[in-house]
């Protein structure tokens, strides 16, 4: 995983190896989706042709584990406040850019560890500059 972020916030590479953890998921490992996230996550997304969608994110656990996606994470910026923090992270496709997407990621340190709480994502086509190069 690339970081493209100088300034260090406390925490930042226990809240970067969590976002690791959630794009190594896609590589069959639903065990690395599931340290990564809170079990009442959500996501929010909009598609390239506008459309948008809702799920719990566990409810796509199998789908994305299973997908063998050939992703890799961009960390664009990491921020944190205290116990809450959030990350703007370009996933991106290796094989086929164009089909790569942005999502802003908020976390939450629970009993000591962080989980991603929610994930809001936008198809790469519509992230203007955060688009992967």
């Amino acid at each position: 995983m690339n970081t493209t972020v100088d300034a260090r916030t406390p925490d930042h590479d226990e809240i970067v190896r969590v976002v690791q953890c959630y794009v190594e998921g896609f590589q069959g490992r639903r065990e690395k989706l599931e340290e990564a996230f809170h079990g009442d996550a959500w996501i929010l997304a909009v598609d390239a042709e506008g459309g948008f969608s809702k799920d719990l994110i566990r409810d796509r656990f199998e789908r994305w584990a299973t997908s063998h996606r050939p992703v890799r994470g961009r960390v664009i910026q990491v921020t944190q406040a205290g116990e809450v923090a959030s990350v703007l992270l370009g996933f991106d496709n290796t094989e086929d850019l164009a089909d790569s997407w942005v999502d802003v990621l908020a976390l939450i340190k629970l009993d000591g560890r962080w989980k991603i709480t929610h994930k809001s994502a936008v198809h790469s086509s519509r992230a203007a500059w955060a688009q992967p190069s």
